[in-house]
């Protein structure tokens, strides 16, 4: 019994150290997003736990949308729309204005977390990665579609898929400032920059969605990068492939 609490005493202090040496080393760096338990500011750079904190917006539409307007994010407010499992709530279709890229079709409607963490991937991940590998910036990503009231894979039976509430969209690719197309299809097999920019911005991702999914995963995923928001993100459980 001794051995026990000893070590659990031992345990609470290193997990109280590491917790110092965190708090000090996002001091240090001036980077409040590597923190856990402050507030998320779509403003700031990609942190530790930003991934997180989008995941945590599910199921508070209010506190989500005032993230976007404080940021300066355009975007309409939708209706509710489905029923039961595939009831969809929190839905924003995002607006395309000044230099912001377009989604393609641009009627898509997502989940507000997904909207948001889309915003922090195109300004954090896409348009860097863009600038630095193909000298130019991304215009439009064009994708498959976002609510789909459907069960993984399609199947008859099983978990529903994040698309039955819009906290999943599928990027299809992307058009670049010069009207050139990059598609995953097409694309991502090889080590030119095209597919190097898309491997990039899965990578990326990961950061920021609960899980994202390639075609380095599966066939079904051979033409499309999945990204969603599901709630485990909040609790650090993703999955990048």
């Amino acid at each position: 019994m001794r051995s026990f609490f000893r070590l659990l005493r031992w345990s609470i202090l290193l997990a109280a150290l590491l917790a110092l040496l965190l708090v000090g080393w996002a001091l240090l760096r001036q980077r409040p997003q590597d923190l856990p338990w402050t507030k998320l500011d779509l403003a700031q750079s990609v942190g530790l736990f930003t991934g997180r904190k989008l995941a945590g917006l599910t199921g508070d539409p209010l506190a989500c949308r005032a993230l976007l307007d404080k940021a300066g994010i355009a975007y309409d407010a939708m209706p509710p729309r489905g029923e039961g499992r595939c009831a969809f709530r929190d839905g924003v279709k995002l607006k395309s204005d000044g230099e912001a890229v377009a989604l393609s079709p641009q009627s898509v409607a997502t989940s507000c977390p997904v909207a948001a963490a889309l915003k922090l991937w195109e300004w954090q991940v896409v348009q860097p990665a863009a600038q630095r590998l193909l000298g130019q910036a991304v215009r439009k990503i064009t994708h498959f579609g976002a609510h789909s009231c459907r069960r993984m894979y399609g199947r008859d039976s099983g978990d529903f898929s994040e698309h039955a509430t819009a906290d999943a969209i599928d990027i299809s690719g992307f058009i670049l400032e010069d009207g050139r197309r990059i598609s995953v299809v097409d694309d991502w097999e090889g080590d030119d920059k095209d597919a190097v920019f898309l491997r990039a911005v899965r990578d990326g991702a990961c950061d920021l969605f609960s899980t994202v999914l390639s075609p380095d995963y599966n066939a079904a995923h051979r033409d499309h990068l999945h990204l969603d928001q599901a709630e485990r993100g909040e609790m650090g459980w993703r999955a990048c492939r």
